[in-house]
């Protein structure tokens, strides 16, 4: 293997306002059905960065069945739809002498491509796995998947290569009061917009079926006249 970057420590980063704004809310075994559609709409080759190998529709499901919502943590970006278009999974290590590292996946829909946020997601699992006591934050990728790796040697990690695969390494400082209230003022905005959201959503599905209820009537009115 080859090293491509010396370790360091995670820089502390300020985030844009734009950057700031995304609302990324922590999802659960209610959003299975979410997850399992954000990753079958990926194409073949999202699915082949993502899994590292060309994941069918099958093999996606038993991924879905087999998430542990109760041990690992998934992040999420909704569209104004509720439609899951953005999701991190971040895996804790089941290994007793690894019991302070992790591992970070992202997944980003097509649709929602050049807007930071698989970089976004990455800063909030790397808040979450310090507030959670990981020590080191695995990256697991195809050498090709040179926006994962970009993310991750920005924010300092060590990158090794061996033929098609690539594994970074990130060291993360401990948590500290600002990582704690970042956390939890972040996952009260992003529940507040997943819950207006959700309003607006459901007001516009009861208007649009008030409005096809009214357009039965009229052609029923008219078939009688």
């Amino acid at each position: 293997m080859s090293n491509d970057a010396t370790a360091t420590p995670a820089p502390e980063r300020t985030p844009t306002a734009a950057s700031a704004a995304v609302p990324i809310r922590s999802i659960g075994r209610s959003h299975a059905a979410s997850i399992q559609a954000h990753l079958l709409a990926l194409t073949p080759h999202d699915r082949y960065l993502r899994f590292g190998y060309a994941a069918n529709d099958e093999q996606i499901a038993r991924y879905v069945d087999k998430l542990n919502f109760g041990r690992d943590e998934l992040f999420g970006i909704f569209n104004r739809k509720l439609e899951l278009i953005a999701m991190a999974h971040l895996a804790y290590s089941i290994d007793p002498s690894c019991a302070s590292c992790a591992e970070f996946g992202v997944s980003v829909s097509k649709s929602a491509r050049g807007r930071g946020y698989g970089r976004r997601l990455f800063e909030r699992a790397v808040m979450h796995a310090r507030n959670e006591g990981v020590s080191q934050l695995f990256i697991h990728a195809l050498s090709e998947n040179t926006a994962m790796l970009r993310i991750a040697r920005k924010a300092g990690a060590s990158i090794e290569r061996e033929g098609p695969e690539a594994e970074a390494h990130l060291r993360l400082p401990p948590a500290d009061f600002d990582s704690r209230v970042t956390e939890l003022i972040d996952e009260q905005l992003a529940l507040t917009n997943y819950q207006l959201k959700a309003q607006a959503k459901n007001f516009w599905d009861a208007l649009a079926l008030l409005q096809e209820i009214r357009q039965g009537v009229r052609d029923s009115r008219d078939r009688m006249k």
